[in-house]
């Protein structure tokens, strides 16, 4: 590892998260403040769905299927310091690199995933989530919750950029969990996308794609 990621990810550790309400999407109603987003894909029926899809999404998979590097890998565990790396394209060193922390875990019969937050240095302040649930039907979903505002000049500078970019992002997530569990590569366009809450604060109505 190069000595300026060993310099980034020492300081991490022993940074706190750079938001209060730390631990806000386990809950149903995330705090004021922030661009909040709920967006979630069905993945299909039965535990067999669920279990797949879990452990790749434990396993840092909507990250690493959409260009993330996660330093140092490991499934996802409850107070773990990382750094997810981005990498353009032709250079050998990332230039990218955002510390988070994992927040919390869940692994239960009926639900699996986890929340990261953000530290200092990130360019956003605040909390994303990534859940696998089976309702009561059989039926499995994957879910995106996020609640975020800038924090970097640079980000605050390009807001529709940055905006547009996050959203950008959960989308991959979701395009990433379902082409996993579907063995098929991941796609923008996602079948039964449901958007749950209103995306980055602005007011929209809750919409189903076809």
């Amino acid at each position: 590892m190069p000595a300026d990621l060993a310099q980034i990810l020492a300081s991490a550790r022993a940074a706190s998260p750079s938001y209060p309400e730390v631990g806000a999407t386990r809950g149903p109603r995330l705090p004021a403040g922030y661009a909040q987003l709920r967006r979630r894909v069905h993945l299909g029926h039965g535990p067999a769905v669920l279990e797949r899809a879990g452990r790749y999404v434990l396993g840092w998979g909507c990250q690493l299927g959409t260009g993330f590097a996660v330093h140092p890998y490991a499934s996802a565990e409850e107070g773990a310091t990382v750094l997810l790396r981005l990498s353009p394209p032709r250079l050998r060193w990332p230039r990218v690199v955002i510390p988070c922390r994992v927040i919390w875990t869940v692994d239960e019969p009926d639900r699996i995933g986890f929340a990261y937050g953000t530290l200092p240095g990130h360019p956003e302040c605040g909390e994303e989530a990534f859940l696998v649930s089976m309702d009561a039907t059989g039926e499995v979903w994957f879910e995106v919750t996020a609640f975020a505002r800038l924090a970097a000049w640079y980000a605050r500078l390009g807001r529709p950029v940055a905006v547009l970019c996050q959203y950008l992002a959960i989308e991959r997530y979701l395009a990433a969990v379902a082409a996993a569990v579907t063995d098929l590569p991941a796609v923008t366009g996602l079948p039964a996308v449901a958007d749950l809450s209103p995306a980055l604060g602005e007011a929209t109505e809750t919409t189903e794609a076809g």
